[in-house]
């Protein structure tokens, strides 16, 4: 146990040293703004409106938003390079927040609040899904074996994966917890000025951080001419399109959990516990996600989706009948435990199978489909939630989980990737900033 505990140790720290420690650190907060938007624009609407399925309805604008425009992001970056994308993103997004934030305290009318929702959603940078794909590169290019020049294995890149899930746990612990304060202080509001201070400043920073040139611009096909046909983009395989639909079924299933969450804690009298909730649900998933790096290689990826999806299934079923916020704190408890390895399995299955060329464009749609089921759940659950109870909302999440195991029986994990062309060391200073 010693053993495997100091290996994974030593796996995170090979990590750390070829992306420096301070990127994922500004990372992290550069995210923490999607989990604050994402999360508060329920409760911030559902106060300002008074309705929470207004509530819903704006806060699946947002992310739909955001889903429409985060493939487009991730394929701008593969092209042009994470630098000028994530600094021409990082700023307007600031701004749109902050219109947003004031459009919902002068609680305009719900179609107004719904096109700066989506302005706010199509403006997202994308650091999540772009940090992903810049760690993977700078792992592939430090674990190439110097004496046979192939890569020596996927234990850096899973443990990538699992450190770029675990912080996305935590900024959704962390985002909740914010807007919890906020709300218990004052008004969530003061949440969404934080957002946009955080996306403002910490997005610059990774833009410019030595790193961002990790991975290095894929040329545009050139034109065709009478004698040169039209290069063609590599396509996607089957298995990314079928990995993707198990995403959006995973997003269902966290928006019916968030919409069941916020009905019942309102139906007993705590809606302010709603972001203490996440947080508990988050905090278990984070810490399973960490462990995710010590899973042996020989237990595939394909086997490991379908053991968490299966369990995923499983263990929502335990939301459905909780009635009480001990019972409800139990639940979510238990049921974040098996949260994290779906991500992280799916992001892994998307690695493996996308060309090398669409690294970005394939982490950022994978971002999309999940986030893409998160928000209309959101919006169709927090209805359902109202006109039937917190039941009907957790039933739905649990019907997603089980379609995304059949979806994860049809999965068949990629050989393995190869040597990465668009994978490079930054030039310049470096990785150890």
């Amino acid at each position: 146990m010693a053993q495997a505990a100091g290996g994974t140790a030593g796996t995170y720290r090979a990590v750390i040293g070829a992306t420096g420690a301070l990127l994922p650190l500004i990372s992290f907060f550069g995210r923490l703004p999607v989990a604050v938007i994402q999360f508060g624009s329920v409760l911030l609407v559902t106060r300002t409106s008074g309705s929470l399925a207004t509530g819903g309805t704006v806060a699946c604008a947002l992310a739909l938003g955001q889903v429409a425009m985060g493939p487009v992001v991730g394929r701008l970056a593969d092209r042009r390079g994470q630098r000028s994308v994530v600094l021409c993103c990082s700023l307007p997004n600031a701004l749109a927040i902050a219109c947003y934030t004031l459009g919902a305290l002068a609680r305009l009318p719900t179609p107004l609040l719904v096109a700066l929702g989506v302005l706010a959603g199509v403006t997202v940078p994308g650091i999540g899904p772009l940090a992903r794909a810049r760690g993977v590169a700078l792992v592939r290019h430090g674990e190439t074996d110097e004496r046979d020049g192939h890569p020596a294995d996927g234990r850096l890149v899973n443990a990538v994966l699992s450190l770029e899930s675990t912080m996305d746990e935590l900024s959704f612990v962390l985002g909740p917890a914010l807007i919890g304060a906020a709300a218990f202080v004052g008004h969530p509001a003061y949440a969404f000025g934080i957002a946009a201070l955080l996306v403002a400043g910490c997005g610059t920073a990774f833009a410019l951080h030595p790193t961002a040139t990790a991975v290095r611009p894929v040329a545009a096909p050139a034109p065709r001419t009478p004698r040169t046909p039209r290069a063609r983009r590599p396509r996607m395989p089957r298995e990314v399109r079928l990995v993707r639909l198990g995403l959006v079924l995973l997003g269902v299933l966290l928006g019916g959990c968030g919409a069941g969450i916020t009905a019942l804690t309102q139906d007993l009298g705590q809606e302010d516990q709603a972001g203490l909730v996440y947080a508990a649900m988050g905090v278990m998933s984070a810490v399973v996600g960490l462990s995710m790096a010590a899973v042996p290689e020989r237990v595939g990826l394909a086997l490991r989706w379908r053991v968490a999806t299966a369990a995923a299934a499983l263990l929502s079923l335990l939301l459905i009948g909780t009635q009480s916020m001990t019972g409800l704190y139990v639940a979510v408890t238990v049921f974040g435990a098996v949260f994290a390895p779906n991500l992280i399995t799916g992001f892994g299955l998307t690695e493996r199978a996308v060309p090398g060329e669409r690294l970005a464009e394939g982490m950022t749609f994978a971002a999309s489909a999940f986030v893409g089921g998160q928000a209309v759940t959101l919006a169709v659950a927090g209805r359902l939630a109202e006109a039937h109870g917190p039941a009907a909302a957790f039933t739905v999440g649990s019907v997603a989980a089980a379609l995304a195991f059949g979806v994860a029986l049809l999965v068949r994990a990629p050989a393995g990737p190869e040597i990465r062309p668009a994978a490079a060391a930054p030039s310049g200073s470096g990785r150890g900033a």
